[in-house]
């Protein structure tokens, strides 16, 4: 009988890690600090350091920072953000929640990230410039404020080009770095390798439990480099309060409690070597599955990027009977995601149809997510892709849209 490879192991780190958590729940319990406090305080200093920016604000979770960082910028009623429909609903929420319109772009083929020519394609077909030299969209008269790129399965966007269509257009960069913590991109305008959450004016972070930093529960953060920011997020978070009792703006209860950032604290610390391991069974999968026959599109990774897969995620024809073929050989497969935002049920007030986005809608057909986690092992990795090259085994040669090294 086969044994079962799940999709994602969450119990070995945990259980390997499971002193240490106890420690913080003693931590805790013995000081009554629950919320807030030094631990908050020294995981918040932490991350920022981590990721390079100079402020990191813990919140409650991913929809939280993403919301709050719109905010904090002064995203508001009557303006447009610009993002990706190939994401998690999260990334629109933020921008309806804030008050804002998303408009969507369509995707870079390679690597399901948002493309600047896009975003410039959009700008100049479907907006113009108002009496104040303001982007507005034609339709609807909203300013576009911001813009949303985000580092879908670890790998950021790219960034460069992306940063200068916003600056010659005077929007905002909010970057969505909920599945790239530790992901890096160099920038030839700063001559610099940069980690996510260090490049845009503000970026949200999601430490959901099966991110590749997450905490026993839910959890968030944003960083930036603007103190200002940092400090409006800060009262947003804590019902727009700065002193106690005492509220500038109605805000939220958004805050991230002194136990999940003492957990992220221990984890933090492992998250470098988890993101090599991450990157290691990503080379092995591309290694073995070139070997195949199999009829298969490899992930795509830029010169320029270091990924740190959150996600392994190819392309296959057939994908329904390709998973339940892999099911039925106990391999856990996903769908990130099935279906794209524009043609949601929740956004169909948006008026977009099928065909606006043609190739989101043709990735999100054919996508699928193999197993991917630290510590899934050599053994694992060769009967995933043993299985899988059962089951792709057919017309075409593998495809391998270069480069795909992995180092």
């Amino acid at each position: 009988m086969n044994r079962e490879i799940p999709f994602l192991d969450l119990v070995t780190p945990h259980r390997e890690l499971q002193e240490e958590f106890v420690e913080v729940l003693r931590k805790a319990l013995n000081s009554a600090a629950f919320i807030g406090g030094t631990e908050l305080e020294a995981f918040e200093r932490e991350f920022a350091t981590f990721t390079g920016a100079t402020n990191c604000v813990g919140v409650a979770n991913g929809t939280d920072a993403l919301r709050f960082a719109l905010m904090a910028l002064g995203v508001q009623a009557g303006d447009a953000v610009i993002t990706v429909a190939n994401t998690f609903i999260a990334t629109a929420e933020a921008i309806s929640q804030s008050g804002a319109r998303p408009y969507f772009v369509d995707i870079d083929e390679r690597t399901y990230n948002m493309s600047a020519a896009k975003v410039r394609e959009f700008i100049t077909t479907k907006c113009h410039r108002d009496a104040s030299g303001n982007v507005v969209t034609s339709d609807l008269g909203l300013r576009v404020k911001a813009v949303i790129p985000v580092h879908l399965y670890g790998q950021m966007a790219d960034m460069d080009p992306i940063l200068a269509v916003a600056e010659e257009f005077g929007l905002l960069v909010v970057e969505d770095a909920c599945q790239a913590h530790g992901a890096e991109y160099f920038s030839v305008k700063q001559n610099a390798w940069l980690r996510a959450g260090s490049i845009g004016h503000a970026a949200a972070f999601s430490f959901y439990p099966g991110k590749n930093l997450g905490a026993c529960g839910e959890a968030g953060a944003v960083t930036t480099n603007s103190e200002d920011v940092a400090r409006k997020i800060r009262i947003i978070r804590d019902h727009g309060q700065a002193q106690k009792y005492y509220h500038d703006v109605e805000g939220y209860n958004g805050r991230l409690d002194a136990i999940q950032a003492g957990f992220l604290r221990v984890k933090l610390r492992n998250l470098a070597q988890g993101n090599l391991q991450r990157r290691a069974a990503a080379k092995r999968y591309n290694e073995l599955l070139a070997e195949t026959n199999a009829d298969v599109v490899l992930p795509f990774e830029l010169v320029h990027s270091k990924a740190v897969y959150h996600l392994y995620v190819i392309r296959v024809r057939n994908r329904d009977e390709f998973r339940e073929r892999m099911a039925e050989a106990k391999v856990g497969t996903a769908i990130h995601y099935p279906v794209p935002l524009h043609l949601q049920k929740a956004y169909k007030h948006l008026g977009y149809s099928v065909g606006d986005f043609p190739i989101t809608e043709a990735v999100s057909a054919e996508i699928v997510s193999l197993p991917m986690f630290p510590h899934i092992t050599e053994a694992q990795i060769r009967a995933v892709v043993n299985h899988a090259a059962s089951v792709l085994e057919g017309s075409a040669a593998v495809e391998t849209l270069q480069p795909v090294a992995v180092s």
